[in-house]
């Protein structure tokens, strides 16, 4: 996801790269070929080519693009977009704001000293140390949505898990450890708990801050891995505390579509919720029970298993019913134009991919749409 954002080709999961290169030696890496990346020996050439974005075909289905990196979203705003569909919180907490922010909160109480140093030479002119979080994640997050508005940008809350929060600036003495932390304290569960709750709420002052203050009006709301209808009904409680209602000021609240249970209780989360984004990774890792984390597992992951694309089916048949609008942000789209095809033929309402897909995306959807007339 880092490599993306920064433009740079990169390979996960390379298997024996570590005995087959040696320093000093030239290689081209390519990913250029679909999901899986090539390296090939030597510096080979490669062609570029300019492209008119007026030949862009009009579409009924939304293309978006997915963007985390405050830096990198005016690189992308010549791109007839309709917005954004994945905003990850997590990059800016992650790379510019890089504390815990139980950790600025409870500053006062923190223990570890060398945490606090950091914090400290972090945070120079910030008087309240949570205003650092507030301020820096408001900052970026209106960057972003100041490179498409009027479009929606949708802005997914954070999702670390806990080894992941717990690699933040002063977050290992807030964080449990979890055997498994992909299936663990993440997500919606995280917000309303009295573990991160004093957390959830600076992110929400800075969702505020950046529709109501500096005026981002088009940023939308997503809560992530919302295991049940009860749950959501606490999140959205949390959030009215903090004064962020469906439709005040025009705000909207998607939920991420990624469990079992988003599916078969889509009609309960619909009533709550504006709209569903499939998170294709996670449902791929429910539905077929593999930790998408394991490098020995990988070639069981599949996004196109017929498993998922049943599943994607029935939450998109129940959302129509519902009237509810549905997105897809994973990557299958992007490396698979059957896939593209198969979103469009069951009614998907917007597609996200990553920007420098999103032309060639583009195109297939229109001739999807072309065959399904």
């Amino acid at each position: 996801i880092v490599s993306r954002e920064l433009g740079l080709t990169a390979l996960v999961g390379t298997g024996n790269a570590m005995q087959k290169l040696r320093d000093g030696q030239v290689v081209t890496v390519s990913c250029a070929e679909g999901d899986e990346g090539q390296v090939y020996e030597g510096e080979l050439g490669f062609e570029e080519r300019d492209l008119d974005l007026g030949d862009i075909p009009e579409t009924r289905t939304r293309v978006m693009i997915n963007l985390a990196n405050p830096s990198s979203a005016y690189r992308w705003w010549r791109l007839p977009t309709d917005g954004v569909g994945l905003a990850r919180m997590e990059f800016i907490i992650g790379n510019m704001i890089r504390i815990h922010p139980v950790a600025l909160v409870r500053y006062n109480t923190l223990e570890d000293k060398q945490a606090r140093h950091q914090i400290d030479e972090l945070t120079v002119g910030y008087d309240d140390k949570s205003e650092y979080f507030v301020d820096k994640l408001a900052r970026g997050m209106a960057r972003i949505a100041a490179a498409h508005y009027p479009e929606p940008v949708i802005v997914r809350m954070s999702d670390f898990k806990t080894n992941e929060y717990a690699r933040l600036i002063g977050g290992a003495a807030f964080e449990p450890k979890e055997e498994n932390p992909m299936l663990g304290w993440r997500g919606a569960s995280r917000y309303y708990d009295e573990g991160y709750c004093e957390g959830f709420a600076l992110e929400c002052r800075a969702v505020r801050r950046a529709r109501e203050e500096i005026g981002m009006e088009n940023i939308v709301m997503m809560i992530p891995f919302c295991r049940s209808p009860e749950e959501a009904d606490k999140v959205l409680a949390v959030l009215a505390g903090e004064g962020l209602v469906r439709g005040l000021h025009g705000l909207a609240i998607y939920v991420m579509a990624e469990l079992p249970a988003n599916v078969f209780l889509a009609e309960a989360f619909a009533e709550r919720f504006d709209g569903f984004s499939i998170g294709s990774n996670d449902l791929t890792q429910l539905v077929l029970g593999i930790d998408r984390d394991s490098d020995r597992l990988k070639t069981l992951f599949d996004e196109q298993s017929e498993a998922v694309k049943i599943a994607i089916a029935a939450l998109l048949e129940k959302a129509q019913r519902s009237g509810t609008p549905v997105g897809f942000c994973g990557q299958a789209p992007s490396d698979h134009p059957a896939f593209a095809s198969f979103l469009v033929a069951h009614g998907i309402s917007s597609i996200s991919v990553t920007p420098d897909s999103f032309l060639a995306v583009k195109q297939q959807i229109a001739e999807a749409e072309k065959q399904a007339r």
